[in-house]
């Protein structure tokens, strides 16, 4: 039985998205257990806390949707957008982060690291929300301004809003379940951000430079003034008469300004920025990686890695 199933409508709209967070429990543990069988139980425990993670990512998405006021997701109207839904889905969002307690609590109770578990969902969320705060406030109408936008702004958003939840958090769980400290591991926990950090660089550019019917969504990075790696590199690069086009343009919902914009990192071979920049994450990564004396975390790191390494979506 599906440790989610009874939670009808939200499995069928996340089965539209990919469940790479969810199934990267299953693969980290896989790995982790070096080639051994996995018994049925370990398995549904696995799958149980992938699910677990799904329901956090959709609870952050449909909250995410409403603050952004975005329109699609995963191809399709956002939740909050749908007319019989509208505000009712702030609560689904809360409806949907109480399922991972009750997961918890109905799989895990007995183990001996049930505790860390509650622990690790509850830090993660934190972390998230966080970062989704930092996003926010720089964000806010009425006070644009550009000259805040840093790399170190940005690397501060990415890393708690997306690379702790995404990256860190599934192979934590794993890590728990195969009866390690997750205290020991900060070398693997850095990795891991670092990975969410250059996932998110991809996310940004894939705003801009994606198809939308490939990346499931209509990006709205410039018209929501948002601190994408884009306008950091994009602000670092221009000279006066390009950043002023920028200053005029950016955080404008109207077509045309948007375009401005978007022939300006044209001009500026934003393009060829990114691929410079996925070409060394990608070397430095790998180095980190083969660098950990666990040849099994080792397979678990280059995993992920080859998961998201030139993604289109």
């Amino acid at each position: 039985m599906n440790p989610a199933s009874g939670s009808t409508g939200f499995v069928s709209k996340s089965r539209l998205g990919k469940l790479n967070r969810g199934l990267s429990v299953i693969d980290s543990y896989k790995l982790l257990k070096e080639g051994k069988e996995l018994t049925e139980e370990e398995i549904f425990l696995a799958s149980a806390l992938g699910w677990c993670i799904e329901w956090l990512q959709a609870y952050f998405l449909v909250l995410d949707d409403i603050m952004d006021s975005s329109h699609t997701r995963r191809g399709q109207p956002c939740w909050f957008r749908l007319p019989k839904v509208g505000m009712i889905a702030a609560n689904d969002g809360v409806l949907l982060r109480n399922h991972i307690p009750r997961i918890l609590k109905n799989h895990f109770r007995g183990k001996p690291y049930y505790v860390d578990l509650l622990d690790l969902f509850n830090e993660v969320e934190f972390q998230t929300a966080s970062g989704q705060m930092i996003d926010l406030i720089t964000t806010i109408q009425g006070e644009k301004d550009l000259s805040k936008y840093t790399l170190s702004l940005h690397r501060r958003i990415v890393q708690y809003k997306t690379a702790y939840y995404s990256f860190y958090l599934p192979v934590a769980c794993a890590l728990l379940m195969a009866g390690e400290d997750i205290e020991k591991h900060t070398d693997v926990k850095h990795v891991l951000v670092e990975m969410g950090t250059y996932f998110q660089v991809q996310d940004d550019y894939l705003d801009c430079f994606g198809n939308p019917e490939t990346i499931g969504k209509i990006g709205t990075d410039i018209e929501d003034f948002k601190c994408s790696w884009l306008v950091v590199k994009a602000l670092e690069i221009c000279n006066g008469e390009q950043k002023k086009l920028l200053e005029e343009n950016y955080g404008k919902p109207d077509p045309e300004n948007v375009a401005k914009v978007k022939a300006l990192y044209h001009e500026i071979n934003l393009q060829g920025v990114f691929a410079e920049y996925e070409s060394k994450s990608y070397e430095k990564l790998t180095t980190s990686i083969e660098a950990h004396p666990s040849k099994a975390v080792q397979a678990v790191l280059k995993s992920f890695l080859g998961k998201i390494y030139k993604r289109q979506k």
